[in-house]
């Protein structure tokens, strides 16, 4: 074996070569790099997988292509913790999407051998689950959708930057607890709606490292969260968003919002953005810019804690519609509309329906005009 480089590993490696000649291992009909990882960590113990990713002439006597490491660090790996109960048979992954190819490598916990199935059986009665995609899918849509036997779900490893869909990625995972997705990388996604729809057992959501700058659309993104209670959206940049309708719809335990640095400037639809927002006090609205707003539909419907709102800066000249846009705000005590046009052309009914008496009475007097 004189193609082995000289020097401190000469004696360990002509060892471990010997190894792997005897396993009679065809590296050849070996696609995936993370099985290709797997045999070598076998082979060699994991002591000699980095010299042979780096030595070209290993590599060449072995017949292995440096292409079959490329893919290695592109590779996603989740952790999932199912929901302890009774339930004898529970999808955790959503593979039906056959526009994409898809490959993932899953585990019952980092023991077991590899399975195929994307379902928990009781008798498995596993404690965390592990999932590796391991090739160039564009879209995440609704790849947990409706997986309601999960309690947790951390990304743990994630460098790619490929996706650009994530659309009800999470809809519907009505007993999620916790979504840690600090590592999911988001630079090119456009999708977002209905990312977190109906995850109503959710109370922590880790999204502050999100790059939302090329995302369009944002609609029903939180709707029905109703657990959460913290929502950091600091980090976040809506410029190109164009769709924000029912965004926070039913967040019902908010009790703060900070969206100040929120750009609105190409939203056209914020119906139902705020609404049934049931413990929010104030909204500053500050920082929105309305000028292409169409729809304005419910659109703080049932704020029932909210006690005053300041609109001063909307630009209402576009809106179509703004039919129960403040209906049921039975808490309403001051709100500022100087900014509102008397355009009659737009559907306004029901604007103030179920709002308090007094308060009805001195928006009469203040902009009794405008309606």
């Amino acid at each position: 074996m004189d193609y082995i480089h000289k020097g401190k590993f000469k004696k360990k490696i002509k060892k471990k070569a010997d190894i792997k000649v005897q396993s009679n291992t065809n590296f050849n009909n070996i696609k995936s790099s993370y099985i290709l990882k797997k045999i070598f960590n076998n082979l060699y113990k994991k002591k000699v997988f980095d010299l042979i990713k780096y030595n070209k002439k290993i590599q060449q006597r072995l017949n292995i292509s440096i292409n079959d490491f490329k893919n290695y660090n592109e590779l996603i790996e989740i952790q999932i913790i199912p929901v302890k109960n009774d339930i004898s048979f529970s999808q955790f992954i959503n593979i039906s999407n056959e526009k994409e190819e898809k490959y993932y490598h899953i585990y019952f916990d980092d023991d077991t051998s590899e399975i195929k199935r994307n379902y928990l059986i009781e008798e498995d009665n596993v404690s965390t689950i592990k999932i590796i995609i391991d090739n160039k899918i564009t879209s995440f849509k609704e790849l947990f959708k409706e997986c309601n036997c999960i309690e947790s779900i951390y990304f743990k490893k994630n460098n790619r930057n490929d996706i650009k869909d994530i659309s009800h990625m999470f809809s519907m995972c009505s007993s999620a607890k916790s979504i840690n997705l600090l590592k999911f990388k988001t630079d090119n996604i456009t999708n977002m709606s209905g990312l977190f729809f109906g995850c109503s057992s959710l109370e922590k959501l880790n999204i502050f490292n999100f790059n939302t700058s090329n995302v369009i659309d944002m609609s029903s993104m939180f709707n029905r969260c109703s657990k959460l209670e913290e929502l950091d959206l600091s980090n976040f940049d809506t410029n190109n968003v164009q769709y924000m309708q029912y965004m926070f719809y039913g967040c019902s335990s908010l009790k703060e919002l900070d969206i100040s640095n929120f750009d609105t400037n190409n939203v056209i639809n914020m119906g139902y953005m705020f609404g049934k927002c049931l413990s929010l006090k104030e909204i500053n609205l500050s920082s929105f810019n309305t000028n292409n707003v169409e729809d304005m539909n419910y659109m703080f419907s049932e704020c029932t804690s909210l006690n005053e709102l300041n609109l001063s800066n909307f630009n209402i000249n576009n809106v179509k519609e703004m039919i129960g846009m403040f209906y049921n705000c039975k808490s309403l005590k001051d709100l500022d509309l100087s900014s509102f046009n008397t355009n009659h052309d737009r559907k306004m009914y029901h604007i103030f329906g179920g709002c308090p008496k007094k308060f009805l009475n001195k928006i009469k007097n203040q902009y009794g005009h405008l309606f």
